[in-house]
């Protein structure tokens, strides 16, 4: 006959087993949704993650003569700049001078509507991408005319300070510097005479 206290010690320690196996498993469980939980919110796009790829409306009412105006625009700095009367006019000289690698934007990378003197659908307002052409830096804009580091015949525009390209208040680039290509015209509409919409050419995607 088994000894009866025997018998109820070794039910005791089955019990002991069953529940710490239980509760490991629960923890192992637990940790497991800690893990994973970050890494499945991780795939999910974030609300900015989808913005980033979508139009931007840019209010330029408050834009003045010779300022430039950062936006953002999936991941990339465009730049707005209003330009002066001034300021055209030295685009005008810069085509005589022939300075300019592609002075009439004739390689194909910028809208039809911007392949012209300005670069623009309004002559005043140039709208690129803030990015040099050639490895990605992002020039500087200087609108000083002849500083003594850029030389008598700087007439304005913006100049790379990572390998000196240069370019125009166009965004047109000078030759033979490093920049194979003027800077970038991205999409844009202007959905009003205030109100610029960037990454877009349809009032649609407003």
């Amino acid at each position: 006959m088994a000894d009866t206290g025997s018998f109820k010690i070794e039910e005791k320690m089955n019990g002991r087993r069953r529940f710490l196996v239980a509760a490991t498993t629960v923890v192992g469980g637990i940790a497991t949704v800690g893990v994973a939980t970050p890494f499945m919110l991780s795939m999910m796009p974030s609300e900015r993650a989808k913005a980033a790829g979508a139009p931007v409306e840019v209010d330029i009412s408050k834009l003045e003569s010779g300022q430039l105006l950062l936006v953002e625009w999936r991941g990339k700095v465009v730049w707005v700049l209003k330009r002066t009367e001034e300021m055209l006019e030295t685009l005008i000289q810069l085509e005589q001078e022939e300075v300019l690698a592609d002075p009439d934007s004739e390689r194909e990378q910028q809208p039809e509507y911007a392949k012209n003197t300005t670069r623009s659908i309004k002559p005043e307002t140039l709208v690129v991408e803030g990015l040099c052409t050639h490895l990605g830096c992002s020039p500087v804009f200087r609108k000083d005319i002849a500083p003594e580091d850029l030389g008598p015949d700087w007439l304005g525009g913006f100049f790379c300070p990572c390998h000196g390209s240069k370019f125009d208040l166009a965004g047109r680039v000078y030759k033979d510097l490093p920049a194979p290509t003027n800077l970038i015209v991205p999409p844009h509409v202007y959905l009003s005479d205030s109100l610029l919409l960037i990454g877009s050419e349809s009032k649609e995607s407003a």
